[in-house]
């Protein structure tokens, strides 16, 4: 049997000060909920959209396990508003298997972004963020991933441990049906200490300060046939959007 290690949570009231001492933070479904100000059944009406991703056609290892859509937004003081469509694109300094070209997915669904829970969510971890690094805005990239098991294995992080070359990350699970393996670690980016956990139970958030830490998911493999691991990916970024000066 294998072993599965509980994620080790943070409360909302000091989901913050982990943040910073640790560089990451998990908190529960109810703690989720309580941050963004919604009830939980409200976040839970997102998760059918999963079921309706597009096949990722970047994979450069040929697989065939991960589908997806990304759409972008800004929250500043005057809230959260979504812009153009635009491309999804890293440095290959952060992700050497797929970066340095330009990935361009469908967008989430509109009826899904417009969903009043999609917008607290965001503005509240947008809010979390800006306690722990004062910033007056932040261009934020949401990934919807479903990675499954059609070709035996499936590879949340295709590209193995790495920093997103953002300043905040923050991976919701939003189904967990039928897999083993899909276990989560984050390791110091520049020290010996690494933490191994399984995100469990949907609407579960794990939080991490990309300049401090490194993360990674293990392969899923099925339980009987066919599963799946569903999660939204939301980036962070001061900056500004990664590749508004990449061509």
């Amino acid at each position: 049997m294998v072993a599965c290690f509980a994620a080790p949570q943070a409360s909302v009231d000091g989901l913050e000060a982990v943040l910073r001492d640790r560089g990451f933070a998990v908190l529960a479904p109810a703690g989720v909920a309580a941050l963004a100000g919604v009830a939980l059944a409200e976040l839970e009406l997102l998760a059918a959209s999963w079921d309706d991703l597009r096949p990722d056609a970047y994979l450069k290892d040929g697989g065939r396990y991960r589908k997806r859509r990304h759409s972008c937004f800004v929250a500043d003081a005057a809230g959260l508003r979504q812009v153009p469509h635009r491309m999804h694109w890293q440095s290959l300094d952060y992700n050497a298997l797929h970066g340095g070209m330009q990935r361009w997915f469908d967008p989430v669904d509109p009826a899904v972004v417009a969903r009043p829970a999609w917008s607290k969510l965001l503005l509240a971890l947008a809010r979390v963020c800006s306690a722990c690094r004062p910033e007056p805005r932040w261009s934020i990239e949401a990934h919807q991933f479903r990675i499954d098991t059609a070709d035996g294995v499936g590879r949340p992080t295709p590209e193995g441990a790495h920093r997103d070359g953002v300043d905040f990350v923050a991976v919701v699970l939003v189904a967990r049906n039928g897999i083993k393996g899909g276990e989560t670690r984050v390791f110091q980016a520049d020290g010996p200490d690494g933490q191994r956990f399984t995100l469990a139970e949907p609407w579960s958030l794990l939080l991490l300060d990309d300049a401090k830490v490194i993360h990674e998911s293990t392969p899923i493999q099925p339980l009987d046939g066919y599963g799946h691991r569903d999660t939204l990916v939301l980036t962070y970024r001061a900056a500004g959007f990664q590749g508004d000066d990449a061509g």
